[in-house]
């Protein structure tokens, strides 16, 4: 089954303009079979989890946090959880202004610290084409980045995979999807 996705979802549970069922109709309006909430670690609010279960949607709806990790300055690696399966995506490289050198080197050492799956080619959902032109040993995943109603669906992924939390992240880990942009 084809799924269009979004993983990188920012709502008011930390810095996002939308709240968790805002963002959840926006999306499904959209299109989208699933997203991931991914709000970030040091602004979370106390409920969040209980906020994310109360959404109501026929979308698949993953848990995630944008974790705060520090390798020589920091950066965003999100974490998205699904039944059992887990992944790690290092966030919109291009906005932290490294050289090659510098990427390779931060992707290592997040690796070290995170079972780092797939690193983001995109900075708020607009396209990185220096960093699709990296070799890093991951698959290149595109995402929104959403804090704002105008930042829904720059940027998503579709696979092929059967609507089911764990399928979609294997899918995810083996490189198996298309990204996609306006």
């Amino acid at each position: 089954m084809l799924l269009k996705g979004a993983l990188h979802v920012h709502t008011t549970c930390s810095d996002g303009e939308l709240t968790p069922q805002e963002a959840a109709n926006a999306y499904e309006e959209r299109g989208f079979d699933f997203i991931a909430f991914t709000d970030h670690d040091y602004l979370l609010k106390p409920n969040y989890r209980d906020v994310y279960d109360q959404v109501k949607s026929e979308m698949i709806i993953f848990h995630g946090i944008e974790l705060t990790v520090f390798v020589k300055g920091y950066v965003h690696v999100n974490r998205i959880e699904g039944d059992e399966e887990v992944l790690h995506v290092f966030n919109h490289i291009g906005e932290y202004d490294l050289t090659r050198a510098q990427i390779r080197h931060r992707t290592r050492k997040i690796a070290e610290k995170y079972p780092l799956d797939v690193v983001e080619i995109t900075a708020k959902g607009f396209r990185e084409k220096k960093i699709e032109e990296l070799d890093l040993p991951y698959p290149m995943i595109a995402s929104d980045d959403m804090h704002t109603r105008v930042g829904i669906g720059r940027a998503w992924i579709e696979l092929d995979a059967p609507r089911d939390k764990d399928a979609i992240l294997r899918a995810i880990k083996k490189g198996k999807f298309w990204n996609c942009f306006l």
